[in-house]
């Protein structure tokens, strides 16, 4: 399935009044904007680039078409059910789309994507790896429902896989993915979520597998570890409990052998004397 990323800031094309590459025709997003003119929501400083993302019908899959405003979702388009899927509902009072002249427009589009990659020499863009994290959705209650979230970004192509572990076993019961969201430096963002509740002594890994990357990221949670992103860890009574265990453990380790050592040798030497 072919996708592509518009990015309403893109610029620099030569030899066409509107910026458009030459052979490419001019026409718009199912939002009513055109992928290579700049046009956005704007405010009293800045302009904010719309980003979008087109995944065209395949035999495979339906397709997909998402829209950004200002870094957050605020509605996608599935071709197959032509249903549009609001991230707020009231965000259908300031906006609209018309999915029928949509699909009519994806001849168009995908004209534009050859002359694109023609203009390229079809030279494939360079991946992008990701960068991840994984926190929990609410506070730590031990006992209490929660949701792990992951959360994969800054990657390109929009081609990526996230797998969730316990205690080293594959977990998929519950498990819950977004579609990729596009950002404003064409670069990717997905989240995945696992609903759990947090134990003692259980370890969650979410891990991360791109094609940017020579092997998966992997990140860990667990009771000592978890903390919910984008704070520090806080010094409460149940971390210094963790760490205070994690240091005795430590010290265990080195202080076992030691006196195991000096038994054994006081015991040599009572032998060694022999009776009175």
């Amino acid at each position: 399935m072919a996708k592509v990323s518009f990015l309403s800031d893109i610029t620099g094309w030569e030899g066409n009044e509107t910026g458009m590459p030459p052979g490419a025709c001019q026409d718009h997003l199912p939002g009513g904007r055109s992928p290579f003119l700049p046009c956005s929501g704007e405010s009293e400083d800045h302009l904010i680039p719309d980003p979008a993302s087109l995944s065209f019908p395949s035999k495979e899959e339906s397709g997909l078409f998402l829209q950004d405003f200002d870094g957050e979702e605020t509605l996608e388009v599935d071709w197959n059910t032509k249903q549009v899927a609001w991230r707020l509902p009231e965000l259908k009072q300031v906006g609209g789309i018309d999915v029928q002249g949509a699909l009519s427009n994806i001849a168009v589009m995908k004209n534009n994507m050859e002359v694109l990659m023609e203009r390229s020499n079809r030279t494939q863009s360079p991946n992008a790896a990701p960068i991840a994290k994984v926190y929990l959705r609410t506070p730590l209650e031990m006992g209490d429902p929660n949701m792990l979230v992951c959360f994969a970004d800054r990657f390109f192509p929009p081609v990526l896989n996230i797998k969730w572990l316990k205690n080293g076993q594959p977990v998929s019961q519950g498990v819950e993915e977004t579609a990729f969201y596009p950002s404003v430096d064409a670069t990717f963002r997905k989240f995945s979520y696992l609903p759990l509740v947090p134990e003692d002594g259980d370890v969650y890994v979410c891990q991360v597998d791109h094609w940017g990357l020579d092997r998966p990221l992997v990140n860990i949670w667990s009771k000592c570890t978890g903390i919910s992103a984008p704070t520090l860890l806080p010094e409460t009574m149940e971390n210094t409990l963790c760490a205070l265990g994690l240091a005795l453990a430590i010290l265990g380790i080195i202080t076992g052998p030691i006196i195991f050592i000096k038994a054994r040798r006081m015991r040599s030497n009572t032998r060694g004397r022999g009776p009175l």
